[in-house]
C-alpha cells in the first residue's frame, strides 16, 4: 500500500507553470463558469461545483474571486462563454497525451495545442486515438497524521466503495470509480478524517518508459501545453522519474 503516486505524474495540473497564481485563478474561473452553466450555482446540488470550489480554496483563490466567477456564470455579472474541447495525440516515444481545454475560440486553441505537439516531436491525432488507453477514476486524498491507523482507514474506504488505497509520506490516496469520489469523501469526513482533495482524473491502463533524452523533450512539451491559457488539464501515460 506504499509507494510513489503515479497519478500525480500523469496529471500535469500541478506543474511548474501553475506556480503563477494568476494563471491558476484564470483556469479555475473558467472551470467554474462552465460547471455553473451546466449544473447550477448551488454547490449543494451541483457536486462538480463543490469539487472546483474545493480546488480553488486549495490553491488559495480568494473567496470574492470564487463568488465573482459563480455570479458571472449564473448571469448576475457579464462574462465570456467558454466551450470545453479535448485534444488527443502522441508525444515523443509514442506516448499518449490528452489535453482538456476551455476556450472562447476553438480555432485559436487548436492551433496553439497543435503547435506545442509539433514543436517537441509529437503529433496531434484524431478524437479517440488514445483515449481508449485511459480510464476515468475518482481520487480522494486524506491527510496522514501520527494517529492515523492505515488499516482502519483502508477498511473504512473500501467499505464505502473505494477501489484501492495507497499510502504515501504525508497522505493517503483513495482510488474510486469516476462518480463515487464525492460520496466517499463525505463519508470519510463524517467519521473524522481530513480530506485534502477529491476529484476525477484520467488514469492510463499502462505506463510507458522513456529514456532521459526523450523525457526531457516530453516534459518541455507538457510544460508548454500547461502554460496555454485555454488548457485546463493534461494527462499522459509516461512513467516519470520520481522527483527528489
Amino acid at each position: 500500500m506504499s509507494g510513489h503516486s503515479k497519478w500525480h505524474n500523469i496529471q500535469a495540473r500541478k506543474g511548474k507553470s501553475d506556480a503563477q497564481k494568476g494563471k491558476i485563478f484564470t483556469k479555475i474561473g473558467r472551470e467554474i463558469a462552465v460547471i455553473v452553466k451546466q449544473g447550477g450555482a448551488d454547490p449543494q446540488s451541483n457536486p462538480k461545483l463543490r469539487d472546483v470550489i474545493a480546488k480553488a480554496k486549495q490553491n488559495n483563490m480568494p473567496n470574492d474571486s470564487i463568488e465573482r466567477s459563480i455570479k458571472k456564470a449564473s448571469g448576475e455579472l457579464s462574462g465570456v462563454n467558454y466551450e470545453s474541447c479535448t485534444y488527443e495525440g502522441y508525444g515523443t516515444g509514442g506516448s499518449a497525451v490528452i489535453v482538456e481545454c476551455l476556450t472562447d475560440n476553438k480555432n485559436r486553441t487548436a492551433g496553439d495545442v497543435r503547435h506545442a505537439f509539433d514543436k517537441f516531436g509529437g503529433s496531434l491525432g484524431a478524437t479517440g486515438c488514445v483515449s481508449y488507453l485511459f480510464q476515468r477514476k475518482g481520487i480522494v486524498e486524506v491527510e496522514k497524521t501520527e494517529n492515523t491507523d492505515s488499516d482502519e482507514l483502508m477498511m473504512t474506504a473500501l467499505d464505502a466503495g473505494a477501489v484501492d488505497v495507497m499510502e504515501y509520506d504525508d497522505y493517503f490516496e483513495i482510488i474510486t470509480e469516476a462518480n463515487a469520489h464525492n460520496n466517499i469523501s463525505e463519508k470519510l469526513s463524517r467519521v473524522g478524517y481530513t480530506v485534502l482533495n477529491a476529484e476525477t482524473t484520467l488514469v492510463p491502463d499502462n505506463f510507458v518508459t522513456l529514456d532521459e533524452e526523450k523525457i526531457t523533450k516530453f516534459n518541455r512539451m507538457i510544460e508548454t501545453l500547461e502554460d496555454l491559457d485555454d488548457v485546463q488539464e493534461v494527462y499522459h501515460n509516461v512513467n516519470l522519474p520520481e522527483e527528489e
